[in-house]
């Protein structure tokens, strides 16, 4: 079982990415996959929406003969981030305070005779 991402969710993890370093489209991909399950063609409609939001920024660098698209978080983009970190930091502790009281009684092997 997957526990479904949400846009805002993928939004706050590919901003939290780019404060560390500026990265390209795959390696973004790349990253993300590490922790969470997402395909190949996912991030590329989220770069596009946070480019259109003015929360990151591109430009290009020649690698191999071609040029890769570099995108970089702008600091309306660390705004955005620093809104999303408390709504996920919030919604956490809610999530956590009911997993953390979770009685599972303990299983049987075998089955009644």
């Amino acid at each position: 079982m997957e526990i479904q991402v949400n846009s805002e969710l993928l939004d706050g993890l590919v901003l939290s990415l780019l404060t560390r370093e500026d990265y390209y489209g795959y390696a973004i991909t790349q990253e993300i996959q590490k922790s969470i399950n997402i395909s190949d063609s996912t991030m590329y409609p989220v770069l596009k929406r946070l480019k259109k939001n003015d929360w990151l920024t591109t430009y290009d660098h020649p690698y191999q003969g071609r040029n890769r698209r570099y995108y970089q978080i702008t600091p309306a983009g660390t705004e955005h981030l620093q809104e999303l970190l408390g709504a996920w930091r919030k919604y956490k502790l809610n999530i956590d305070a009911i997993f953390d009281q979770t009685q599972i009684p303990p299983l049987t092997l075998g089955g009644a005779d």
